[in-house]
């Protein structure tokens, strides 16, 4: 069989939106940003209070996608060989054979991964930064397309160890997951009240629509998009104003700056054009930086959040023409 075209390979992902929405409900926005992460072969976390659907947002996309997924549920006794694997002894062989662990997938969910240890949550990087997990000085290389959605809560902090700057840099992009509209929720208890399961995606009318050959056409259509001069200034002007914001102790750094890049370029492709306008990089400014900042306490005091910080620096970096 031939590859898809890129053509194909939208109107695959489109789909796949359509088929997540099936299960979830008014959540859109975190939808898509988990569509653009996985074509800049990105990670995500999800960051939002119980009940919102986080968990049930990324199992509908592990349903839509014919790729293997695996959940790991984070909890403080959670050890860095329960998530890469571990050599184990072999009596009839007389042998260590490497084991592999839940990350050895395409789709893992990391659930509530704030929950455990800086050792365990530092196993996760060498995955997310190079597809690769290093067991006993052996390098072992992951499949392809690896996507780590993590979710996390924002009002629990009891018992909770927040992600070091270093691991959230690793993140393409943070989705806030808000609360639906009140249509929304209506239209959630409507389903439930007709008999929507949860925990049967199935049985709920959600199927694959996309593989890893939609993904890798996409791919290569979103590597193929232009990024003229003028925009790439633009990314370059929105970053460096954060750096000297008088509310931020620390701005993007110039992986944040391609980061924004690449997810506009993603999204320029998926919106149906094969060049990236300024439109593009307002659209992920906030989910692609957010993260990247770090207010000062008295900014933090004042009532600051790092996303009044970041539209005030997009009303007033000049926008090309």
């Amino acid at each position: 069989m031939s590859a898809p075209s890129a053509d194909s390979a939208r109107d695959a992902l489109e789909a796949l939106r359509q088929e997540i929405g099936k299960a979830v409900v008014g959540q859109d926005a975190a939808v898509t940003g988990l569509v653009v992460a996985l074509l800049c072969r990105g990670h995500v976390l999800l960051e939002g209070v119980p009940g919102v659907a986080k968990t049930l947002l990324v199992r509908s996309l592990a349903a839509t996608l014919e790729l293997d997924t695996k959940r790991l549920q984070f909890t403080p006794d959670l050890m860095p060989s329960d998530v890469t694997g571990s050599l184990v002894y072999d009596a009839r062989t007389a042998e260590f054979s490497f084991q592999p662990g839940p990350v050895f997938t395409n789709l893992l969910l990391a659930d509530e991964i704030n929950r455990t240890p800086p050792k365990t949550q530092a196993s996760l990087l060498e995955a997310m930064e190079e597809h690769q997990v290093s067991v006993d000085g052996t390098p072992r290389a992951l499949p392809e397309p690896f996507l780590v959605a993590a979710t996390q809560n924002p009002v629990e902090y009891e018992g909770t160890y927040p992600l070091p700057e270093a691991q959230l840099d690793r993140f393409l992009l943070k989705l806030n997951v808000p609360l639906p509209p009140r249509e929304a929720e209506i239209d959630v208890l409507t389903r439930h009240a007709e008999g929507f399961d949860p925990r049967d995606l199935e049985a709920a009318g959600v199927r694959a629509v996309a593989g890893s050959e939609e993904i890798e056409a996409a791919r290569a259509a979103v590597a193929k998009t232009s990024v003229s001069a003028e925009v790439t200034g633009y990314i370059v002007d929105i970053c460096r104003a954060t750096r000297d914001s008088p509310s931020l102790s620390l701005g993007v750094s110039p992986r944040g700056a391609t980061a924004l890049l690449a997810a506009a370029r993603a999204w320029a492709w998926l919106m149906g054009r094969d060049y990236v306008i300024p439109d593009d990089v307002k659209a992920f400014a906030l989910p692609t930086l957010r993260h990247r900042i770090q207010l000062r306490p008295e900014a933090e005091m004042e009532g600051v959040t790092p996303d009044s910080v970041i539209n005030s620096i997009l009303a007033h970096v000049p926008v090309p023409r």
